[in-house]
């Protein structure tokens, strides 16, 4: 059963998925390549993925007010889920927060937890 509070709104409707959204046909832009590869790099060797469903938390530093939330989270998870080779279908519940920082301090913060239902 869903619980709802007074300010939630459900619709009957299927989520669209990106895929269908864009016809299945993207690439990978060059920029897109080398940020994967950075982001790579720069991530712990080690990082626990707990088992069962997930929750990702991701806190992004952006130093433009104008940068959207959202944008982060598709890439940071194909990345993470890349290198900590575990199927982001295990996601069940995402929890995002947008900081402003100066330039040059933008920054991406996350966990991985198990998702309690």
């Amino acid at each position: 059963m869903t619980v709802m509070t007074l300010n939630q709104v459900k619709i009957k409707i299927k989520p669209l998925s990106t895929n269908k959204a864009w016809s299945g046909r993207r690439f990978k832009s060059d920029e897109y390549k080398a940020y994967e590869r950075t982001m790579g790099y720069l991530l712990p060797a080690h990082y626990p993925i707990p088992e069962g469903n997930l929750h990702v938390l991701i806190e992004a530093g952006f130093s433009n007010k104008a940068s959207d939330l959202d944008n982060v989270c598709k890439q940071t998870l194909d990345i993470l889920s890349k290198v900590y080779k575990f199927n982001d279908n295990r996601v069940y519940k995402i929890t995002m927060e947008k900081k402003i920082v100066k330039k040059s301090d933008e920054y991406i913060l996350f966990s991985i937890e198990s998702a309690i239902e």
